[in-house]
């Protein structure tokens, strides 16, 4: 007996092939036309661009327009000898516009034009930036409380047949992120699905898991804001965009890497209502922050601040820098790249070439500041300018990766600073962490173990000041969590340490110490170490021993 034939099936089977010997010929043509191929049945076309155009003359020359960022726009071309091309390019330049044109297939410009059916109840963006209007925003802060709420809404919007919401996949996720002040978005395809993750209040958390279209869809809209290559996927890429939230403008810096199984993304949202802490906010304590703002109002100097990426090393500067900002001092910054911008501060940023650290440093005490910042001390150069500019009438911020204030030392020897200029050059050096704080609706207060109050009295045994000393070590607090992924923490509190230069520290570095042996001498100094702040936060309920165990390194009891 015969088999059956499925014609549909093999209907689907030519189709399939058809569309892909379109592509390829495509992909042909880019090469004759020196254009970029792309494919904009995985790439999202942003109606706001799409606007830009005319339907009947878009259709009339094959074009559409299918994003827009700050004044650049993306052109998709099926033609590009087509005559009625250069009427539109004469039009949009004459608007400012820069073009980038890009080649695509008949079947891939279709799916550009067919979304001029949505205009009538597309969104419309602020010009020059990626725009979330106040309305969506508060409509979202209200729908996003946690990453339960976030993961039913992009349920529901996945499982739409609307094209234009599911395009808006990305935008959703963006204004979660900023609703729930997540600092960071990942974005990581792995071999079943792609993880979108989220990192609030410092720790990673699982969000969604997209499927490969979707993917596909919100990376190309990530290149394309970012201004990265979007036909480039075997290397890294690093860019950034601007969102506008209600008149406020937050930066967020894009870095793509290869992987096993696709492009891993990560967004860093740098959201400019951090700068707006004080140091009561960011948690200093009292005394360590009176001799904090006595030492930067010296007229030379160097504080470096020490600690990991994402310890809030950046915005402590920036908080230095506010505070000392007045119309007769001149402030310069040398950062890579640049995370906020100030208002009335000079920022450069270096290129990695003929812009570094060091000629930067260089060129920048030629401008006659009064206040420097370089964002990092990475190798001897930078160390030896820094250290003679300190030496030389100007007050220097940088930071070091080491783990604690005591390792400022030993790490600026072993970049191949002379130990000797220390005493003269270094006024402050510092150490921080970011620690997790409690929310205060749901917190819980019980007794403190046995265990726990011999952890937190080894910790406090070692401080000079008795006046620092809790009085008892009675009581703590746990997180609550809730069924709704709360974890019980609400926002982050920095824990300080520093050490302050004098004449006999000074002269005790000139023999080159080890970093044990620099903290015990600091002891006398009087200053709680970042252990010992950290412990008087657990008792006073801002935080949890459990914590401070995981972001500092307390002693073995």
């Amino acid at each position: 007996m015969p088999s059956h034939f499925d014609t549909e099936a093999e209907d689907a089977k030519l189709a399939g092939l058809r569309e892909k010997e379109e592509e390829d010929l495509a992909r042909i043509l880019s090469d004759k036309y020196g254009l970029t191929y792309t494919d904009l049945s995985v790439v999202p076309v942003n109606v706001d661009a799409l606007r830009l155009i005319p339907e009947e003359k878009a259709r009339e020359a094959e074009v559409a327009a299918f994003e827009k960022t700050g004044k650049k726009l993306s052109l998709a071309l099926r033609n590009p000898q087509n005559p009625a091309l250069a009427a539109i390019y004469e039009a949009l330049e004459a608007r400012g516009l820069t073009l980038e044109k890009y080649l695509v297939s008949g079947r891939s410009l279709k799916h550009a034009l067919d979304r001029y059916a949505d205009l009538s109840y597309a969104h419309v963006s602020t010009e020059g930036v990626f725009d979330i209007s106040g309305e969506d925003l508060g409509d979202l802060k209200r729908d996003f409380h946690t990453l339960v709420d976030l993961k039913t809404h992009l349920d529901e919007v996945l499982s739409s047949k609307k094209t234009a919401q599911v395009s808006r996949v990305f935008e959703d996720v963006i204004a979660a992120a900023l609703s729930m002040n997540a600092s960071d978005i990942h974005i990581e395809p792995e071999e079943h699905g792609v993880r979108l993750r989220l990192r609030l209040d410092g720790m990673l958390q699982d969000a969604y898991t997209f499927e490969e279209k979707t993917y596909r869809s919100i990376g190309s809209r990530i290149k394309l804001l970012s201004g990265l290559k979007l036909n480039v996927e075997n290397r890294a890429q690093d860019g950034r965009f601007t969102i506008a939230v209600q008149g406020t403008e937050i930066e967020v810096r894009t870095s793509i890497i290869p992987g096993n199984y696709g492009e891993s993304f990560v967004l860093r949202v740098l959201d400019p209502s951090t700068l707006t802490r004080s140091f009561e906010d960011m948690g200093v304590n009292a005394k360590l922050l009176a001799r904090l703002r006595k030492e930067i109002k010296r007229p030379n100097g160097l504080l470096l601040t020490t600690g990991p990426t994402g310890s809030g090393k950046t915005t402590t500067l920036y908080t230095f820098l506010r505070e000392l900002h007045t119309p007769d001092t001149k402030i310069v910054t040398i950062e890579d790249p640049i995370e906020y911008h100030l208002q009335g501060i000079v920022q450069t940023q270096t290129n990695g070439q003929d812009y570094t650290f060091a000629s930067g440093l260089r060129s920048v005490l030629r401008q006659d500041p009064d206040v420097i910042l370089v964002g990092e001390i990475r190798d001897k150069e930078v160390a030896d300018v820094a250290l003679q500019a300190a030496l030389t009438g100007h007050f220097v911020f940088s930071t070091l990766h080491t783990n604690n204030a005591a390792g400022t030392f030993p790490r600026l020897v072993d970049l191949g600073a002379d130990p000797k200029l220390f005493a003269s050059a270094v006024s402050v050096a510092m150490a921080q962490r970011l620690m997790r704080t409690l929310d205060p609706d749901t917190k819980k207060a019980r007794p403190a173990t046995e265990e726990e109050k011999k952890l937190m009295q080894a910790v406090m045994s070692t401080l000079t000041d008795p006046s620092l000393l809790p009085p008892n070590y009675d009581t703590v607090y746990d997180a609550v969590p809730s069924e709704d992924g709360r974890t019980g923490y609400k926002g982050r509190l920095g824990v300080h340490e520093a050490i302050f230069m004098d004449e006999e520290l000074g002269e005790f570095l000139r023999d080159n110490p080890s970093e044990g042996d620099i903290a015990k001498h600091a002891l006398r100094q009087g200053y709680l170490t970042m252990a010992q702040d950290g412990v008087l936060k657990v008792l006073a309920g801002q935080t949890t021993l459990e914590e401070l165990t995981r972001v500092v390194d307390l002693p073995r009891v």
